[in-house]
This record gives C-alpha cells, structure tokens and sequence, in this order.
C-alpha cells in the first residue's frame, strides 16, 4: 500500500474525511505529497499537464509589458522586485527576463519561490544566467520578506490550494468526503461558506454547488503583505461567484493528460486542481487594500495589451520552424476554444505611485 493510502485508510477508521483534506494530503505531504515528488509532472510525454508556458514565450512576454507599465506607474524606481509565489520551473520569470530590456531591465529583479524541489532544479538551470548577474534569486516560502515596490504574479497558484466540494441540495447543503467506500455526499453546516454562496446568486436551485478554500484569506495576506506598492496578478482557472454556483464546481485530477473527477485516486502521484473563485479572491485583495480590481479571460487579455500586429511582423524574419511556433503559441492563447479561453487573469493594484 502506497504510504499516504496508509496515512488516508488510518483517517478514515476515524469517520469520513472532507475533500480539502484528502486534497491538502495528496498534494502538500512533506514526504509523499504530488509537490514533493523527484520529478516535475510539466510537459508533455510522460508527464502528468503543460501549461502556457510549455507552448512559448507569449505569456511571458506580455506579462513582461504589464510589469514595465507598473513601473511606470511608480515613476520608474531604481529597483521593481517581481515575486512569483508557486513559480515551478521558472520559466514564466525566464521569459519574461529575456523579454525586457533598457533601465527596467535593470531596475528588475525577479523572485522565484515554490519549495518544490523538482521545480527548484529545473528553475536553477532555467535561471542560471539571470541568478549569476543578480537579477533573479530563490526565496524559500518560510522566508519573511522586506517590504518592496514592484508586482506579485502567479500561474496556476491557487487552483492548487485545497479546496471543499459543496453542493446545495433543495433544502440543506451537503460537502463531498471520503468514506471507506469511496466519495460521497454527506449533510453538514456549511458556516461561512453557505453565506458566501447564497450572497452570490438571487436563488439556489438544487444541484448547484461551489468550492470553499477556507485557507485562501491567509493565503492572500501572506502574499499582499510586503508588496508596498504595485502591481497584483494572476492567470489562473475559475470564473465568477455566480458562474461557479451554477456548474457545480467540483475537484478534478490531471494524470497522463487526462483530466477526471477521480480526486481520491493516485495520491501524491497525481495532481489535483479546484476552480478559482475570482468574486471572491477580489474581495479578499480589497480587503488588503489593493484598487482597480478586475478580472477577464486570458485570451482578452493578450489581445488587449501585447503588440500582436508588431510581434507578428517581427516573426516573419525568423526562422520557418521558430515562426511557426510562436504562430502556434499566438493561436492556443488568443483563439476561441483554445487554452486561452479556459483561463482568467485578475490584475490590481496597491499604493500610491510614488
């Protein structure tokens, strides 16, 4: 018996255990836990998902404007540190440092944190001429940071945090555990979460249902904290309150490029994501103080603020097979159906410029 089917078998003697937990087990066990295995699950064969980093450098690219425009916005400082909490392989920093050049080149410096140490290898040899020139470093999460000025971004962070199934059933809610015998649904008080729900929709009807991250206040706080000023963003999975109550949002399990509701199955072997609350994630960085909220579908957001026309011509002098590629990276995040269209960007902004 793999070690965390032990660990979940030994929990359960107990009663039923909720989804978050099994959720929190399989991916953040300090021995056996998904994030914590030898090798990373980013790519394509063999590995378990890609992301729009595994497709080129357009991401990064245009993140790379948003980060120059914030520094603009602060009236140019001397240095704009850019903290990318869950930052896996670097790559997203990697592009976005050879995407930017001049006095924000200098002015940047880019933090790479994720304790993960498959990720950590593979943003080492990611990083290694920008960590040798000063311009990128590693910062453990257990790190306090100092205050700085600049921006905090992240890719596929909070789809990752643990997350509870709930689902309204006419007259009572009802939350998704582990038995013995596999998942079920069992009755219980919902607290502040069936408040959350019901404040988002004119009327529950019965199979609606949302996730609960019930760590994602402090989550948000550690983040905003020593960001002075600046810029906040994330591309993640999700949708609004409202839009998540009526689907049904529910736990999914990415393994081999297959994507099912088996959360239960291949713990520490699997990755397991939830869909963001963005209504929700906003009103907590309100609460932080940050301004200028606002959350679209990455695919707009490309669109809106690269210079697609520029680039494009700017590719016709590269070679056929590099052209080709960055044609392809431009198609899978701007068109209708395509990896841009599956996931949002939420941006806002704390302070004053100074």
């Amino acid at each position: 018996m793999k070690p965390l089917d032990a660990l979940v078998q030994a929990r359960l003697v107990q009663g039923p255990v909720p989804a978050a937990e099994v959720m929190a087990l399989g991916l953040y066990h300090p021995e056996h836990g998904y994030y914590r295995e030898p090798e990373g699950p980013w790519g394509f064969e063999g590995k378990d998902y890609y992301t729009a980093l595994d497709l080129g450098p357009l991401l990064g690219q245009t993140l790379a404007l948003r980060l120059e425009a914030a520094w603009e916005r602060l009236d140019r400082p001397p240095r704009f540190t850019a903290l990318e909490p869950g930052a896996g392989r670097g790559w997203l920093g990697r592009d976005v440092l050879n995407a930017v050049s001049g006095p924000f080149a200098e002015a940047l410096v880019y933090v790479h944190r994720d304790d993960n140490p498959a990720a950590r290898r593979a943003a080492e040899e990611a990083l290694a001429p920008f960590l040798a020139s000063d311009r990128a470093r590693f910062a453990a999460e257990s790190e306090s940071l100092e205050p700085f000025a600049g921006a905090v971004f992240s890719n596929e962070l909070f789809d990752a945090l643990p997350a509870q199934p709930w689902r309204w059933e006419g007259e009572r809610w009802t939350r998704e555990v582990l038995t013995s015998a596999g998942p079920q649904w069992e009755a219980a008080d919902p607290g502040e979460a069936g408040a959350w729900f019901a404040s988002q929709t004119d009327g529950l009807e019965p199979r609606d249902g949302s996730i609960w991250c019930e760590i994602l206040p402090e989550v948000v706080h550690a983040l905003v904290a020593p960001l002075e000023a600046g810029l906040f963003l994330t591309v993640d999975y999700g949708e609004s309150a409202d839009r998540l109550l009526a689907k049904g949002a529910d736990l999914r399990r990415f393994k081999a490029h297959s994507v099912d509701g088996k959360w239960h199955e291949d713990l520490g072997a699997a990755d397991l994501t939830a869909d963001v609350d963005f209504t929700r994630l906003a009103g907590l960085l309100e609460a932080e103080g940050l301004r200028d909220l606002g959350h679209l579908e990455l695919s707009k957001w490309i669109r809106t603020h690269a210079p697609l026309d520029q680039w494009g011509a700017e590719w016709m002098a590269l070679p056929t097979p590099v052209r080709m590629k960055r044609t392809e990276n431009l198609l899978q995040l701007t068109l209708p159906g395509m990896m841009g269209s599956r996931f949002r960007v939420l941006e806002g902004w704390k302070g004053k410029a100074v």
